[in-house]
């Protein structure tokens, strides 16, 4: 049985919210503004699919009834399976929307990706992985924007950001963030033995500035010379920009644009999305009270995958899931271990919810 209470509160709170969103007031407060609307958009899917449920369940008692009428009888006979199909599919639906939901699902993201372990190898690495996400951000018609990166020194990342924006991507990469492991011959081994070496990634929620306060005071920000590959102009400009937020620690450089302004418009976007990160974590932590989710929490200190290539085997450690189709996970093709993820997330909740 679904809880009527509580989604006719959430129908009405909707419904008060579009009210909102025609305020003068509230329209001349961007801060106001993006929370009303980022409550309402959270809320649609929801009140929709409850909307769509009493249509069926009105239609279904009229189909019902009209089961007494000879001459309705059979058409009746005939539509009533597939309407209560529909409603059955509808409850499951609307239980698993009535689930906690991380404030953050329906934001864009910022991904940050570093070589870990084995050298030069762990660089090639790293930008394998961004090149996977890439392609996965691009059969999603999602689009990736480069913000920073710092090359190797034979090629690959030693680190690398990018914005990924578009429909509730936080809410499908969110678990992506850990230590990825990868098991494979590097092209420089001459031998033919198999090195192992990592990277890790983050998932930060792409913070706007009504998010994050930040205040000029805590900011030592230094305009450089940029280095390292990128054409002439990064060594005859002082176009880099070094941002350290002193209360947090937290250092941001970034060097990819001729402009100083837009590679510090980058690297406040990058603090931003730390600092939300920061807090966030901080509060999923007292929340949580020392408990963890099946499927990690995101930490760098989590391997959560490992890519075994003489074996063509990926392995997810959370969920002990392994496909042996290495090759085209590499290439973009993550449905399956992120559709796991959220499957496996999702029953945890639907246990949880119904322990109480």
């Amino acid at each position: 049985m679904l809880p009527v209470d509580k989604l006719e509160s959430l129908c009405a709170r909707f419904d008060e919210l579009e009210d909102l969103l025609c305020q003068p007031e509230v329209a001349g407060d961007a801060k106001r503004y993006t929370q009303v609307s980022r409550e309402r958009g959270e809320l649609q899917p929801l009140v929709e699919a409850y909307q769509r449920y009493q249509k069926l369940e009105k239609q279904i008692a009229e189909d019902r009834e009209a089961m007494s009428d000879p001459e309705l009888r059979e058409m009746v006979m005939e539509e009533l399976p597939g309407l209560e199909q529909e409603l059955e599919q509808l409850e499951g639906q609307i239980s698993v929307l009535l689930l906690p939901t991380d404030p953050n699902d329906a934001r864009d993201t910022v991904l940050e990706i570093r070589a870990g372990t084995g050298g030069d190898e762990a660089a090639l690495f790293a930008a394998d992985l961004f090149r996977m996400y890439s392609r996965y951000a691009e059969g999603r018609g999602w689009k990736v924007e480069l913000l920073s990166r710092s090359e190797g020194t034979a090629g690959g990342f030693k680190e690398v950001i990018a914005a990924v924006k578009g429909e509730r991507v936080y809410s499908v990469l969110r678990f992506e963030g850990g230590v990825h492991r990868v098991q494979r011959v590097p092209a420089t081994e001459s031998q033919g033995r198999i090195h192992t070496s990592t990277a890790t990634v983050a998932v930060m929620p792409e913070a706007d500035e009504v998010d994050v306060e930040i205040n000029d005071g805590d900011l030592e920000i230094q305009a450089t010379g940029a280095g390292g590959p990128g054409g002439q102009h990064v060594n005859t400009t002082n176009s880099a920009v070094q941002v350290f937020h002193k209360p947090s620690g937290i250092m941001v450089r970034c060097q990819d644009e001729r402009s100083q302004h837009k590679n510090r418009a980058r690297a406040m976007q990058i603090l931003r999305a730390k600092l939300l990160a920061i807090a966030t974590a901080e509060a999923q932590a007292a929340e949580a009270a020392g408990r963890r989710d099946q499927v990690g929490t995101g930490e760098r200190s989590e391997k959560i995958r490992t890519y075994n290539y003489p074996q063509n085997r990926v392995t997810d450690h959370r969920l002990g899931l392994t496909l042996h189709k290495l090759e085209s996970v590499v290439q973009g093709d993550l449905e399956e271990l992120l559709t796991a993820l959220q499957n496996d997330r999702q029953a945890t909740l639907l246990a949880e919810q119904s322990e109480r």
